[in-house]
Protein backbone atom coordinates (compact mmCIF):
# COMPACT_ATOMS: atom_id res chain seq x y z
CA UNK A 1 0.00 0.00 0.00
CA UNK A 2 1.09 3.81 -0.88
CA UNK A 3 -0.07 5.86 2.31
CA UNK A 4 -0.85 9.42 1.64
CA UNK A 5 3.00 10.69 1.64
CA UNK A 6 3.49 8.91 -1.30
CA UNK A 7 5.76 5.82 0.53
CA UNK A 8 5.24 2.26 0.28
CA UNK A 9 4.05 0.93 3.76
CA UNK A 10 5.93 -2.21 4.64
CA UNK A 11 3.02 -4.25 3.67
CA UNK A 12 3.12 -3.48 0.35
CA UNK A 13 7.08 -3.88 0.25
CA UNK A 14 6.74 -7.48 1.52
CA UNK A 15 4.04 -8.35 -0.91
CA UNK A 16 6.23 -7.18 -3.73
CA UNK A 17 8.91 -8.82 -2.94
CA UNK A 18 6.91 -11.93 -2.95
CA UNK A 19 5.67 -11.38 -6.59
CA UNK A 20 8.95 -10.65 -7.58
CA UNK A 21 10.63 -13.55 -8.97
CA UNK A 22 14.36 -14.21 -7.85
CA UNK A 23 16.96 -13.12 -10.98
CA UNK A 24 18.84 -16.12 -12.60
CA UNK A 25 22.40 -16.08 -11.56
CA UNK A 26 23.74 -14.96 -15.88
CA UNK A 27 26.57 -16.81 -15.81
CA UNK A 28 25.19 -20.49 -15.27
CA UNK A 29 21.54 -19.85 -17.47
CA UNK A 30 21.57 -20.15 -21.12
CA UNK A 31 21.15 -17.07 -23.19
CA UNK A 32 17.07 -16.07 -24.69
CA UNK A 33 18.22 -18.07 -27.60
CA UNK A 34 18.71 -21.30 -26.26
CA UNK A 35 22.90 -20.86 -25.80
CA UNK A 36 24.93 -21.64 -23.25
CA UNK A 37 29.00 -21.71 -23.23
CA UNK A 38 31.01 -23.43 -20.87
CA UNK A 39 35.06 -22.71 -21.31
CA UNK A 40 37.99 -23.46 -19.10
CA UNK A 41 41.60 -24.73 -18.68
CA UNK A 42 42.57 -27.73 -15.86
CA UNK A 43 45.80 -28.81 -15.35
CA UNK A 44 47.21 -31.89 -17.18
CA UNK A 45 46.76 -34.82 -14.55
CA UNK A 46 44.64 -37.48 -14.28
CA UNK A 47 43.34 -35.19 -11.30
CA UNK A 48 42.72 -32.05 -13.77
CA UNK A 49 40.28 -34.53 -16.51
CA UNK A 50 38.56 -35.96 -13.15
CA UNK A 51 37.42 -32.31 -12.06
CA UNK A 52 36.82 -31.58 -16.26
CA UNK A 53 33.99 -33.86 -16.01
CA UNK A 54 32.72 -33.20 -13.04
CA UNK A 55 32.75 -30.02 -13.59
CA UNK A 56 30.80 -30.34 -16.90
CA UNK A 57 28.70 -32.14 -15.47
CA UNK A 58 27.34 -29.28 -13.08
CA UNK A 59 27.34 -27.14 -15.58
CA UNK A 60 24.78 -28.93 -17.39
CA UNK A 61 23.05 -29.45 -14.35
CA UNK A 62 22.61 -25.43 -14.41
CA UNK A 63 21.18 -25.75 -18.47
CA UNK A 64 18.54 -27.92 -17.03
CA UNK A 65 20.17 -31.59 -17.86
CA UNK A 66 20.37 -33.66 -14.87
CA UNK A 67 23.77 -35.72 -14.16
CA UNK A 68 21.43 -38.99 -14.97
CA UNK A 69 19.76 -37.76 -17.74
CA UNK A 70 21.04 -39.28 -21.27
CA UNK A 71 22.55 -36.21 -22.55
CA UNK A 72 24.30 -35.14 -19.20
CA UNK A 73 25.96 -39.12 -19.44
CA UNK A 74 26.73 -39.11 -22.82
CA UNK A 75 28.18 -35.85 -22.48
CA UNK A 76 30.29 -36.93 -19.51
CA UNK A 77 31.81 -39.77 -21.20
CA UNK A 78 32.67 -37.67 -24.18
CA UNK A 79 34.75 -35.19 -21.93
CA UNK A 80 36.19 -37.77 -19.77
CA UNK A 81 37.91 -39.58 -22.48
CA UNK A 82 39.02 -37.08 -24.21
CA UNK A 83 40.55 -35.66 -21.55
CA UNK A 84 42.40 -38.38 -20.76
CA UNK A 85 43.27 -38.23 -24.13
CA UNK A 86 44.92 -35.27 -23.52
CA UNK A 87 46.33 -36.16 -20.44
CA UNK A 88 47.76 -39.08 -21.66
CA UNK A 89 48.71 -38.35 -24.98
CA UNK A 90 48.55 -34.83 -25.36
CA UNK A 91 50.72 -33.81 -22.45
CA UNK A 92 53.01 -30.83 -22.13
CA UNK A 93 54.84 -30.15 -19.14
CA UNK A 94 53.46 -26.98 -17.53
CA UNK A 95 51.11 -26.58 -20.60
CA UNK A 96 47.14 -27.26 -19.16
CA UNK A 97 43.82 -28.92 -21.41
CA UNK A 98 41.05 -26.68 -22.23
CA UNK A 99 38.16 -27.77 -22.41
CA UNK A 100 35.05 -26.04 -24.24
CA UNK A 101 31.31 -27.12 -24.41
CA UNK A 102 28.49 -25.01 -26.03
CA UNK A 103 24.89 -25.72 -26.23
CA UNK A 104 23.08 -24.94 -28.97
CA UNK A 105 19.28 -25.25 -28.13
CA UNK A 106 18.19 -24.64 -31.38
CA UNK A 107 20.29 -27.25 -32.91
CA UNK A 108 19.30 -29.69 -29.80
CA UNK A 109 23.05 -30.43 -29.68
CA UNK A 110 26.27 -29.97 -27.91
CA UNK A 111 29.54 -29.24 -29.31
CA UNK A 112 33.06 -30.53 -27.34
CA UNK A 113 35.99 -29.80 -27.61
CA UNK A 114 39.31 -30.53 -26.16
CA UNK A 115 42.60 -28.63 -26.25
CA UNK A 116 45.71 -29.91 -25.97
CA UNK A 117 49.58 -28.82 -26.57
CA UNK A 118 50.82 -31.43 -28.63
CA UNK A 119 50.44 -31.61 -31.92
CA UNK A 120 52.82 -34.51 -33.13
CA UNK A 121 50.10 -36.92 -31.62
CA UNK A 122 47.09 -37.03 -33.62
CA UNK A 123 43.60 -38.71 -33.08
CA UNK A 124 43.46 -42.19 -35.34
CA UNK A 125 40.42 -43.99 -36.87
CA UNK A 126 39.06 -45.41 -34.10
CA UNK A 127 39.22 -49.54 -33.76
CA UNK A 128 38.59 -51.58 -31.16
CA UNK A 129 41.87 -53.37 -29.40
CA UNK A 130 42.32 -57.09 -28.29
CA UNK A 131 39.81 -58.32 -25.58
CA UNK A 132 42.96 -58.79 -23.20
CA UNK A 133 44.28 -55.18 -23.94
CA UNK A 134 42.99 -52.57 -20.80
CA UNK A 135 42.71 -49.39 -22.42
CA UNK A 136 42.83 -48.14 -26.15
CA UNK A 137 38.72 -48.08 -26.38
CA UNK A 138 38.15 -44.01 -25.78
CA UNK A 139 38.19 -43.11 -29.07
CA UNK A 140 35.64 -45.84 -30.37
CA UNK A 141 32.96 -44.69 -27.37
CA UNK A 142 33.66 -41.15 -28.52
CA UNK A 143 32.56 -42.31 -32.25
CA UNK A 144 29.52 -44.35 -30.69
CA UNK A 145 28.24 -41.75 -28.84
CA UNK A 146 29.07 -38.43 -31.14
CA UNK A 147 26.92 -37.76 -34.43
CA UNK A 148 30.30 -36.52 -35.37
CA UNK A 149 33.46 -35.78 -34.27
CA UNK A 150 37.05 -34.91 -35.54
CA UNK A 151 40.34 -32.53 -34.54
CA UNK A 152 41.67 -29.74 -36.12
CA UNK A 153 45.58 -27.79 -35.20
CA UNK A 154 45.53 -25.78 -33.23
CA UNK A 155 47.07 -22.16 -33.23
CA UNK A 156 49.80 -21.62 -32.09
CA UNK A 157 50.57 -24.85 -31.06
CA UNK A 158 48.75 -28.14 -30.20
CA UNK A 159 45.16 -29.71 -31.41
CA UNK A 160 41.52 -29.83 -30.58
CA UNK A 161 39.62 -33.01 -30.84
CA UNK A 162 35.76 -31.75 -30.78
CA UNK A 163 32.78 -34.08 -30.72
CA UNK A 164 28.78 -33.42 -31.69
CA UNK A 165 26.70 -34.96 -29.20
CA UNK A 166 23.04 -34.68 -29.56
CA UNK A 167 20.88 -33.26 -26.89
CA UNK A 168 16.97 -34.06 -26.28
CA UNK A 169 16.02 -32.17 -23.07
CA UNK A 170 14.67 -34.02 -19.95
CA UNK A 171 10.57 -33.59 -20.67
CA UNK A 172 11.21 -34.76 -24.33
CA UNK A 173 11.25 -31.20 -25.72
CA UNK A 174 14.17 -30.63 -28.63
Amino acid sequence: MVGMTGKKTPTATRAARREEAPPLPRRFGLTSNGYGSLSRQFPSTPRGARLARRTVVRQLGYWGFGPMTDASCSVALVVAELAANAVCHGRLRGRNFHVRVDYEGPASRFRIEVADAVLGRTPEAPKLPPDDQESGRGLFLVECLASRWGWEPRNPIGKTVWAEVAAVRPGGEG
